[in-house]
């Protein structure tokens, strides 16, 4: 069985991030370039250590009230849905396409001068130590393709998983919209020749 994002999760999360959302038969390069490309300020550092036990430690807050998350919520954003396989960090074969459309939009110049995060989130339906390292390595696993497969520059993409403790807001924690994936726009990478 694939592990999917449904349209409702993706309405409820660009609701309350703000993100754009890109489904699987409606992305396109420009979708992301437009949806990513829209940082107008200077975006704040950020520690994906910190990221990752801020949520851990969030005891139930949504992300928007978590300190550093809360600062990269109002950065440009998209949920993104990519399949894999049942408990694994498999992608599915027809999650290449959005991948590529990705990476082709990362190396539009528009984007080529930004990093991006990767988030990868879990639902509560595995133990929480598992459901943490599985969001954890399916980010990397997004990250790995966009850099070997898509040619990104790997120094572009910084890769977190939450596992379960971010779940969409008024979304019960064991959905499986709850299982999904982040791309955020971190800013500038290199200066602009």
């Amino acid at each position: 069985m694939a592990v999917s994002v449904s349209k409702m999760a993706l309405l409820l999360a660009g609701g309350i991030f703000s993100c754009s959302v890109a489904f699987a038969q409606d992305v396109s390069q420009e979708r992301i370039i437009k949806g990513l490309g829209k940082l107008t300020a200077a975006a704040p550092a950020i520690d994906v250590v910190i990221l990752q036990q801020e949520a851990v430690n969030s005891g139930g807050k949504p992300m928007s009230a978590l300190p550093n998350w809360k600062k990269i919520a109002k950065l440009p954003q998209m949920v993104v849905e990519i399949n894999f396989e049942n408990d694994s960090i498999a992608i599915e074969p027809r999650s290449y396409r959005t991948l590529g459309m990705i990476a082709d939009a990362l190396h539009h110049p528009n984007l080529w001068d930004y990093r991006f995060l990767v988030v990868g989130h879990a639902s509560s339906t595995g133990g929480e130590k598992h459901n943490l390292e599985l969001s954890g390595q399916r980010a990397d696993a997004i990250k790995e393709a966009l850099s070997t497969t898509f040619a990104v520059d790997p120094a572009r993409l910084f890769a977190v998983g939450v596992g379960e403790y971010l779940p969409i807001e008024g979304v019960k924690a064991d959905a499986s919209n709850n299982r999904r994936v982040q791309l955020i726009n971190l800013g500038v990478f290199k200066s602009k020749s």
